[in-house]
């Protein structure tokens, strides 16, 4: 009979035990809905009002789902995430006035799906960036933001998927990758993506922010992507002497009817390298393709369509490379 006396504390305090870690164990799933409520534990039956409530409480590598079309406010996410819309649901984020829908600081995977970005011209940028790891998003609209849709600036190595995504209307640029500080790079793939009438370029990469060395990398390859009508570039490759060089291979994509050129390479050196081929480049304001610089990195493959272009075709020395 004593020993029953004392054990049955004990149980009593064991079971109490792990009932309270049950309670604060972290969900790998968690839901938002327009109905939804912020106090309510982001379960499907109980779902998060706001997509910021239900990555707070998912855990690390877990998944946010909408379930109905609403707008489900600014994240700031810290951990590695996926935040998806399935198909025929409308989840929109509208950031507050002066600041960004989406801003993300981790070297963690994240990836986004479905979203709809709006910036009612007073955000700043529909999705800043600025850890490393791994990023995709994949069917998402950005739009109307004061600075860029989508901009990139990595402190780390950033490995990078763009997919069937718009980045459109925006002030600035519509997707800026641009690694910042002495180890940051890129390395990724933009395809099937709308960077259409932004103020500045349609697709910049900018390599002028990071000092790294090899075999830190800023590659990415850009295919069956459209850069046109915007108020300066279709696709702008930028490079100075000391930073990260830019290897850069464009296929299958058109720029055209931007402000200045189709197509614009400015390396300082031959480090950097632009190859454009099956691409096209009408009615551009300046030219269909441009190196500023004249280093001998600028490559196409004798298949493209330069058409119509204010100043001509090409300026600078611009190399051919054929199959053999």
């Amino acid at each position: 009979m004593r020993n029953r006396l004392l054990f049955a504390p004990l149980a009593a305090a064991f079971a109490c035990s792990l009932f309270t870690a049950s309670a604060h164990a972290q969900r790998a799933r968690t839901f938002v809905a327009s109905y939804g409520s912020d106090s309510n534990p982001c379960t499907f039956g109980s779902p998060c009002k706001t997509f910021q409530q239900a990555v707070n409480v998912v855990a690390v590598g877990g998944e946010v789902t909408a379930i109905d079309s609403a707008g489900f406010g600014p994240i700031n996410i810290t951990q590695a995430v996926t935040i998806t819309s399935p198909d025929g649901v409308e989840a929109g984020i509208v950031p507050n006035p002066g600041g960004n829908a989406i801003t993300i600081n981790t070297t963690g995977d994240v990836f986004l799906r479905g979203l709809t970005i709006e910036g009612n011209n007073s955000g700043v940028d529909g999705i800043n960036e600025s850890g490393g790891g791994t990023l995709g998003i994949v069917h998402c609209v950005i739009r109307h933001f004061t600075h860029d849709g989508i901009y990139l600036q990595p402190t780390g190595i950033l490995k990078l998927s763009i997919l069937a995504t718009i980045a459109s209307n925006n002030g600035l640029n519509g997707i800026d990758l641009s690694p910042s500080g002495g180890t940051a790079g890129m390395v990724g793939v933009i395809d099937h993506a709308t960077a259409s009438s932004n103020g500045a370029m349609g697709i910049s990469l900018w390599g002028a922010n990071s000092s790294a060395k090899l075999p830190n990398l800023f590659s990415i390859t850009i295919v069956n992507s459209d850069a046109s009508t915007n108020g300066k570039n279709g696709v702008e490759v930028f490079h100075t002497t000391g930073t990260i060089p830019i290897i850069a291979m464009v296929r299958d994509c058109i720029a055209s009817t931007n402000g200045n050129d189709g197509f614009l390479f400015d390396s300082a050196d031959v480090s950097s390298e632009l190859v454009v081929g099956h691409s096209v480049a009408v009615a551009n304001g300046n030219f269909g393709m441009e190196n500023v610089v004249q280093t001998d990195e600028f490559w196409t493959f004798n298949d493209n369509s330069l058409v119509s272009n204010l100043n001509g075709s090409t300026s600078g020395l611009i190399r051919s490379w054929s199959f053999q």
